[in-house]
């Protein structure tokens, strides 16, 4: 028996129990066991405007038709009821930071990073108020390169912006009562986290 706790469980629990919710959800007719799945995923720490890095997200998910980008957020204990703003200003900048490494890449840019940053990053600067690129040679790069490769290897039918998603995970119980607005570009999920024991604060994640 495995037994998780908090939002980085649930996020677990969700990927391996109820990834079928998400694709039906965007009426995706990929398989899930064909998904490709990153859990936790880090970009460095959020930084400023002078740093490339640019955070961590809860999870990627890429099927044969999309590309999601995942947060997620749970109830614990009525806190989500004070929910003024349940997705910040520096998560959404952290989905449009992705959004644009994903639909600036190509397949030619493999293993030349440095020629990508010479051919996009005037339009980085200008899109991020002169957030630089990762540089060539740095782990940031290496993990980005490593991941957008990935992601368009798996979607085959990928489509740029059309093909990328933005969406919030929110775990509730039935006694949730939370009532909160995601912005435009974020797509919402709820899913009931029913399994507790005890304390109700661990998850069975088998």
């Amino acid at each position: 028996m495995m037994y998780g706790y908090g939002e980085d469980a649930l996020t677990l629990w969700a990927l391996k129990h109820h990834l079928s919710a998400l694709l039906k959800k965007y009426k995706d007719q990929t398989d899930p066991d064909e998904c490709l799945v990153f859990y936790r995923p880090s970009f460095g720490r959020a930084g400023g405007k002078n740093s490339s890095e640019f955070g961590e997200f809860d999870a990627i998910v890429a099927s044969q038709e999309k590309i999601y980008l995942v947060e997620s957020k749970w109830d614990n204990a009525g806190k989500a009821k004070n929910y003024k703003q349940i997705i910040k200003p520096v998560q959404t900048q952290r989905h449009e930071i992705l959004s644009w490494y994903i639909t600036h890449w190509n397949k030619k840019y493999s293993d030349k990073w440095q020629k990508f940053t010479e051919e996009t990053s005037k339009d980085f600067k200008k899109t991020f108020k002169n957030k630089p690129l990762a540089s060539t040679n740095s782990l940031l790069a290496e993990n980005l390169e490593f991941i957008l490769n990935k992601l368009h290897n798996k979607c085959k039918k990928f489509e740029g912006e059309a093909s990328i998603r933005n969406v919030l995970l929110f775990f509730y119980t039935s006694k949730s009562k939370s009532n909160f607005k995601t912005p435009n570009h974020f797509g919402l999920l709820r899913l009931n986290h029913i399994q507790k024991y005890k304390t109700d604060n661990f998850i069975n994640l088998n």
